[in-house]
């Protein structure tokens, strides 16, 4: 969650801004102190001033505990602290930012410190503190806050002033901080210095004649020596330095979204001489490259490679260089194109007579342009003594032309420095390589506000957009040129519409900017551009890895697609270009590269490529379940949390779910019942019944009341897992009980008794025989006679079955079981041990993170204090209780 006080107080997240003076000023002072422990009596204070009530500090304790409900606050012997990074609470952001920003002027670096100042400033949203001004401590800190603000506006204002920042978007804010502070004398002489920089001298002797009679007036002192200076030199006419050359298209709309990439990239840019950003195609690039490049001091020029023949003449042309080669005797220009740097000239200099009446055509010396040699070469001797900033826009079009370009320039111009965009690296030794990838949601809601309301004004992403809008965002990647396109389409679309309308992502998003390049007109164009830059196994085994959802790992990709061992290398050259992702040992692409990789496979191959994804991940779960009752438990869980998404994919497609790739045709029902049966441990222990209810009540309809022969437990576990989502009907649950109640030998899987009786109810064949085999029985058993109040029989059975848990390592059985012995226990009159039992239960689910048994494990541990007396105790269990809840998604 992100929270907001400069301006109306405001969370930005899930929970809303507590209702009440007093919960909202003790919000907006631990907001203050976000991450640090704050003395009760310091919070008393805060709330109630130097002479708080009788009770103030009961009063305190209940406010904090209203405020637990919702807010991550903990409480120690030394206080209150409110669990947020610092960053996440714009007060503090604003303080780091704009001391960072200071810092970095004074080191000499404007443009970071520029970068710094504005993003600082941009927070301010209003006065601060506004919505709790009445509290005691409010007052205070809204004038420091106020303070730091007009110190971070003379920042800027020196920092954009050693950039040489056009004084025309300097002079609106600077007059507004002057009309706010009009006795700082430095925000007076910055605003003066625009001015002159301006060519408007008038007006700034006039700003100086406003000051001096104000501190005359107000404090009965003259101008400061700075002041007076300044006053002096524009008296004497002197100019302020010229601002750098810079040949940098502007830009017509705002920069959104990329405040931390643009800082980390202008300080890469401190230290390296070439920098690459990659990416794949509407990321930003080259916007991010371009606000980089205005921000920093000396010259700067621009090159765009999109549509260039060759790389020397693109950058000749771009520094306004002239082809003025040597002098010959042809009668028409031959060589370069001076605007364009490209052969365009045919002359031979041979006089021609082609009527005796019409006179020799007349010998006249020209020049030709230089020949690539001599280009590069002049390319140099214009470079090797300037401090120049080259950007070099889209490299991946001459890739190794622009590669080797690169290597000669930096070799023998000191003063160069490259900024290069590309869909793939350069790959010459001292490159530093700046990956872009898609913008976070906070980000990507941003973006769509600012061009959403460019279109629509009084767009706002509060209230009934909100859950629109993040989804639009997430569906399109975080793709900046997705969610513009996106935004455009508001002249003609509702954003419900826009949003019901994503499954046709390409079709949606075909209407963009005129005044771009083709290739960024629309989604499709930008991705057919990548798309056209790999070999043809590249794109076969590109379309392949289209049936993996959620990504893959290297040997699920090389058994999978048929790439055997080289997958590694066709996975590294995607990586390279931009088309696929790489992580934590994970292969991903972006859902709008799938979309359209997907398209490309033919569907003999995709059947192909989809059976054996399938076979893959139905290994996977059979070899997983087994070690899940294992002391290796918590290394399979995460490995299978980690393929959920590829899992579930397999399951759809065996099932036959209408609409989903390898559906109905390809429908497999065996393996899909193997998958659940083999699955139905994991769901259970990560709480995610609830998502494969639906595509297991799918399974049922498509059986329509058969059981395939030797598949009779594997339809108990596939109604199990529809019944958590409420979708398995009577007639199913009625079948799945006989099933249960006429077998006459152990389940192979142990968790299939165990599941029915905490489901459905202890069945009349658990009570005559064990349903299950191994250590699990008595488990079973224990918690059937705790059913039935049988409390030493429980006791005797549970004991027993925890040993055998411990032994095996296997930690959810281990709590299950302690959780019923703390019952026996609770029965028995030992609520001691029964507390401290479920405190080492608690600490074994946390492990494994299974929510819903903590949530279950909180409410026993509330009612076993109650009963000792303990109520404040009992309040706190039930409302961690519900922050479990929530977190299982079973409350909100």
């Amino acid at each position: 969650m992100r929270y907001f006080l400069l301006g109306p107080l405001r969370i930005e997240g899930p929970e809303a801004v507590p209702a009440g003076a007093r919960l909202r000023s003790l919000l907006a002072f631990l907001l203050l102190n976000a991450g640090r422990t704050v003395p009760a009596g310091r919070l008393v204070d805060a709330l109630y001033g130097d002479e708080p009530p009788v009770g103030a500090t009961n009063a305190l304790q209940s406010q904090v505990s209203r405020l637990r409900r919702t807010l991550a606050i903990e409480h120690g012997p030394a206080g209150y602290r409110l669990a947020a990074d610092p960053d996440d609470v714009d007060v503090l952001r604003f303080e780091r930012l704009a001391r960072d920003g200071a810092r970095a002027r004074e080191a000499g670096d404007a443009g970071r410190a520029a970068v710094l100042l504005r993003e600082a400033l941009g927070l301010w949203r209003g006065p601060a503190l506004v919505d709790v001004a009445d509290a005691p401590f409010a007052a205070a800190q809204s004038a420091r806050l106020e303070e730091l603000r007009a110190a971070a506006v003379e920042e800027r204002a020196e920092a954009e002033l050693a950039l040489g920042t056009d004084p025309a978007e300097l002079l609106g804010w600077l007059r507004e901080a002057v009309a706010a502070h009009p006795l700082r004398e430095r925000l007076r002489g910055q605003l003066m210095r625009a001015l002159r920089r301006a060519g408007r001298p008038a007006e700034a002797l006039a700003e100086y004649e406003r000051a001096r009679e104000l501190l005359a007036g107000e404090l009965g002192t003259d101008p400061s020596p700075e002041l007076a200076a300044v006053h002096l030199s524009i008296l004497r006419g002197e100019q302020s330095p010229p601002p750098p050359s810079s040949r940098l298209p502007a830009q017509l709309t705002s920069f959104v979204g990329r405040d931390d990439e643009l800082t980390a990239l202008i300080a890469l840019l401190g230290a390296s001489r070439l920098v690459t950003l990659i990416g794949t195609g509407g990321t930003g690039k080259t916007r991010l490259a371009l606000e980089a490049a205005a921000r920093l001091p000396g010259e700067v020029c621009f090159v765009d490679l999109t549509s260039a023949t060759g790389a020397v003449s693109a950058v000749r042309t771009a520094l306004g260089l002239r082809d003025t080669g040597p002098l010959t005797g042809t009668g028409t220009r031959t060589g370069t194109d001076t605007r364009t740097g490209t052969g365009t000239g045919t002359g031979t200099g041979t006089e021609t007579d082609a009527d005796a009446d019409t006179p020799a055509h007349t010998h006249t010396p020209t020049r030709t342009g230089p020949s690539g040699g001599d280009a590069e070469a002049s390319l140099v001797t214009a470079l090797q003594d300037r401090n120049l900033l080259l950007v070099l826009d889209n490299c991946e079009q001459i890739i190794e032309e622009a590669a080797l370009l690169a290597h000669r320039l930096l070799s023998r111009c000191p003063g160069l420095h490259i900024l290069a965009t590309s869909r793939e690296a350069l790959g010459i030794t001292g490159e530093s390589l700046r990956p872009l990838g898609s913008l976070d949601t906070a980000s990507a809601v941003r973006l769509f506000t600012d061009r959403a309301t460019a279109v629509q004004p009084g767009f706002t992403p509060d209230g009934p957009n909100s859950p629109l809008l993040h989804r639009i965002c997430t569906d399109l990647d975080g793709l900046p040129l997705a969610i513009e396109l996106a935004a455009a389409r508001l002249r003609q679309l509702t954003l419900s519409e826009i949003a019901s309308r994503l499954d046709d992502r390409f079709g949606l998003l075909s209407r963009g900017d005129r005044t771009k390049p083709a290739r960024h007109r629309t989604l499709r164009a930008v991705v057919e551009w990548s798309w056209s830059l790999l070999s043809d196994r590249e794109r076969e085994f590109a379309a392949q890895l289209t049936v993996f959802a959620g990504g893959a790992t290297a040997e699920a990709a090389a058994l999978v697609c048929g790439a055997g061992p080289d997958a590694d290398d066709l996975l590294a050259s995607l990586c390279d270009k931009s088309l696929v992702e790489a992580g934590q040992g994970r292969y991903r692409m972006l859902e709008t590269i799938r979309a359209y990789a997907a398209e490309q496979l033919p569907l003999s191959e995709r059947e192909l490529t989809v059976r054996a994804h399938t076979a893959y991940f139905l290994d996977l779960a059979e070899t997983a379940d087994p070690e899940l009752r294992s002391s290796g438990q918590l290394r399979w869980l995460e490995r299978l949390s980690t393929e959920h998404a590829n899992l579930r994919a397999a399951l759809v497609r065996s099932v036959g779910v209408a609409g989903s790739a390898g559906s109905a045709d390809g429908a497999d029902h065996p393996r899909a019942l193997r998958l659940i049966a083999a699955l139905s441990s994991f769901w259970w222990l990560r709480g995610l019944r609830g998502d494969v209810a639906p595509v297991a009540a799918d399974m049922l309809r498509a059986l329509d009341g058969r059981v395939p022969e030797g598949f009779e437990e594997e339809y108990v576990l596939c109604v199990l897992a529809a019944g958590a989502g409420g979708a398995a009907s009577g007639a199913d649950l009625a079948r799945a009980g006989r099933i249960v109640a006429q077998r006459d030998r152990a389940f192979r899987q142990p968790f299939t008794a165990f599941l029915w009786a905490i489901s459905a109810g202890p069945s009349a064949a658990a009570e005559r025989r064990p349903l299950v085999a191994g250590a699990r029985p008595r488990t079973g058993a224990g918690h059937l006679h705790l059913f039935h109040s049988r409390i030493e029989e429980a006791s005797r059975d549970l004991s027993a079955s925890l040993g055998a848990f411990r032994e095996l390592g296997e930690r959810w059985g281990t709590a299950t079981t302690l959780t019923g012995l703390a019952a026996v226990l609770a029965a028995q009159g030992d609520r001691e041990t029964a507390l401290a039992r479920t405190g080492e239960a608690l600490a074994l689910f946390r492990e494994i993170g299974v929510w819903e048994d903590i949530a279950d494990l909180h409410v026993q541990r509330a009612e076993l204090l109650e009963a000792m007396g303990d109520l404040a105790g009992g309040q706190q269990e039930r409302e961690r209780a519900r922050t479990a809840a929530r977190r299982a998604g079973v409350i909100r």
